[in-house]
């Protein structure tokens, strides 16, 4: 029975943790604009304006989520407390492996909960859209920027999060040129905003023949779903639209009509494409999401005190100045250079374990 007292200790000292936490989540203001959204939702002529109704909606999901979630930490708490006094008292060892499954996931939820709570900015909640560009060096660049895709698709996995394709163009032997993700989910923006910048590989490269040590560079670049902001007007005579036949490998992330598109925003010079769906229509939407995002990044760039919000760390995307290192060869280490945070379990990270640097880097900002 010492386990189950062990974990009555553990419990008393994550109650006190759980109410800051309860007192940090704003949870009282929250209830009292959760009953002012609903009023308003329910009254004559709300869905008449349908923008600023789907904001609400939106907004009214938000801060549901919010107080629901804490409400099932505060549950948790209790059954596990309640498991504990029972096994002790009937001596049942039992229900152990089944609290020790419990009291993990709650550790986890209350972590990623609290780091919820770091997540001020505009745009935080929002979805994310992530762009990967190979760096010079060919196929080895191509490649690396192709284990970076994997590894933030395997990341949303395990966050239960949703990827939708919306570019993909593939590499001349391996790996990928470029590609276009949007990451679907509460918080996707706030915490993978940290990812924008530089990521550095050095490795033995597998295309060397000679079996020399390479370092190669892919850049990721990550921007907010900002797809209903009316602030972002995309006017028709400011667009040049290309429509053209995808390219690259194949396979099943590129189909063979000529339906791919290519829009050019005129007064910016900004290009976006997409060749990934079917539909010449659903490549051209996928193309306005991406286009609206870069220019709301502009727009915020322009006052100045909104830029942080936008993209995380502002840095020149350019070689040499990495955000993070992911060291295989002659040891294994990764290694952040914002944060110093560090990881010697380079396949768990390459395989979406991610946490401990979005961690580090939102507890960096919350103290700066």
């Amino acid at each position: 029975m010492l386990e189950f007292e062990e974990y009555k200790v553990k419990l008393n000292n994550a109650k006190p943790v759980l109410e800051v936490l309860g007192g940090a989540l704003k949870l009282e203001p929250a209830r009292k604009e959760i009953e002012e959204l609903e009023a308003a939702s329910e009254r004559e002529g709300f869905w008449n304006d349908v923008e600023k109704s789907k904001k609400v909606q939106k907004r009214l999901k938000q801060l549901k989520s919010k107080v629901e979630n804490y409400e099932r930490l505060c549950a948790s708490w209790d059954d596990m407390f309640t498991m504990c006094e029972m096994a002790i008292e009937e001596n049942d060892d039992s229900m152990l492996p089944e609290l020790q499954s419990e009291f993990e996931a709650f550790s986890q939820n209350a972590e990623a909960t609290r780091l919820s709570t770091l997540l001020t900015g505009e745009y935080d909640a929002n979805n994310a859209i992530l762009t990967f560009h190979a760096g010079a060096g060919g196929t080895e660049a191509q490649d690396w920027a192709s284990m970076l895709y994997r590894m933030y698709n395997m990341w949303a996995d395990r966050h239960g999060y949703n990827v939708k394709v919306m570019d993909y163009l593939d590499g001349d032997e391996a790996g990928l040129k470029s590609a276009t993700i949007m990451i679907e989910g509460e918080n996707a923006y706030g915490f993978l905003k940290s990812e924008h910048g530089i990521h550095r590989l050095v490795r033995v490269s597998p295309f060397d023949a000679a079996g020399r040590r390479h370092t190669s560079f892919a850049a990721v670049e990550v921007m907010p779903e900002i797809s209903d902001d009316s602030e972002i007007e995309l006017r028709d005579e400011d667009i040049k639209m290309d429509v053209y036949r995808s390219s690259g490998a194949g396979g099943q992330k590129v189909n063979k009509t000529s339906s791919a598109v290519r829009l050019t925003h005129i007064p910016t010079g900004i290009v976006v494409s997409s060749q990934v769906e079917r539909s010449h229509f659903q490549n051209l939407e996928n193309c306005r999401n991406m286009l609206r995002a870069r220019l709301a990044e502009i727009k915020e760039r322009e006052h100045l005190e909104k830029i942080s919000d936008i993209k995380g760390v502002q840095m020149k995307i350019e070689w040499g100045s990495q955000i993070r290192s992911y060291v295989f060869m002659p040891y294994q280490l990764v290694k952040d250079h914002r944060t110093e945070f560090e990881n010697g379990n380079i396949a768990n990270v390459m395989n979406g374990d991610l946490d401990g640097f979005i961690n580090a880097f939102l507890s960096m900002r919350a103290d700066s």
